[in-house]
């Protein structure tokens, strides 16, 4: 049974659990302290492949093989399959998930196309949809260098605040029954356009999505403070993002006995928006 709490909030009474899962990574994602914990790394950037395009096709590919495999499923298993990726018709997912010849529904999401699909699939497992739903997400360095700013043949000077995509795939298998993880619970976010045009700061773009504060309904007749996906109750949390394109500041504070004060300055080239000191109260 799903429940909704306030507007954009679903609780799942059943809490679909994550049945399995995998994840395959590029080589300089397996130099990070995350290095150790990826199913498989591929080296080479082409994973064997013509493209880039196609490695990363591939990623999914092999992710999805091997989130079936550590959970003992088969395909036949999977009634649908929520998958995205960054390139045009999501053609990395498609490509990469074709020969399973499961049901499938693309996502679009960039960044939060792995918490759409989760979201998706717990619906479908929690209504009765589907038994057993896969989600996939892929992203590759050089085939998103190509689709959102220059191919690396081009030899264009990256500037100080450019991103590195993830070159790797994840899946995750969502269903009934036992399993550690459990989905309780989904908010789905808003779009947050504060006017950031620079595509080599992605991160400017997406920062103030996170610093948004609402009142969330944990408890009848309380309220709690909900920043995205970081529910703070009775700790103390700050944090400051700061870019040099724009001069902006969030600050966050949780107060000793709960109440929290909320500051926000933003000062960008284009629009300017008031600061604003507003006071909530959090359940103890």
């Amino acid at each position: 049974m799903i429940k909704r709490i306030g507007k954009r909030t679903l609780e799942f009474t059943n809490q679909p659990s994550v049945k399995s899962y995998a994840s395959v990574a590029g080589k300089k994602e397996s130099e990070g302290p995350l290095g150790g914990l990826f199913d498989k790394i591929i080296t080479d950037s082409y994973d064997g492949l013509d493209t880039y395009e196609d490695a990363e096709s591939q990623l999914q590919t092999e992710a999805m093989a091997l989130a079936l495999k550590k959970g003992k499923l088969k395909k036949s298993d999977i009634d649908f399959v929520f998958a995205g990726d960054l390139l045009n018709q999501c053609v990395g997912s498609s490509f990469g998930l074709k020969d399973y010849n499961i049901p499938y529904l693309g996502q679009y999401g960039a960044c939060s196309t792995m918490a759409q699909n989760l979201i998706a699939a717990s619906v479908f497992v929690e209504s009765g949809a589907a038994e057993n739903a896969g989600c996939s997400t892929s992203s590759h360095f050089c085939s998103a260098e190509r689709q959102y700013r220059y191919p690396l043949e081009y030899g264009a000077i990256r500037t100080p605040t450019a991103q590195w995509t993830v070159t790797g795939a994840g899946c995750c298998i969502i269903g009934n029954g036992e399993g550690k993880v459990k989905i309780s619970r989904a908010t789905v976010g808003k779009i947050i356009d504060l006017g950031i045009t620079d595509a080599n700061n992605m991160g400017a773009a997406m920062a103030p999505a996170i610093c948004i504060i609402e009142p969330y309904p944990m408890l009848k007749n309380a309220g709690c403070i909900y920043v995205f996906t970081i529910i703070l109750q009775k700790r103390r949390f700050l944090l400051q993002i700061a870019a040099k394109t724009i001069k902006w500041i969030f600050r966050v504070n949780i107060t000793s006995t709960g109440g929290v004060k909320c500051q926000r300055k933003f000062q960008p080239k284009t629009r300017d928006i008031t600061y604003r000191r507003t006071t909530m109260n959090c359940p103890n």
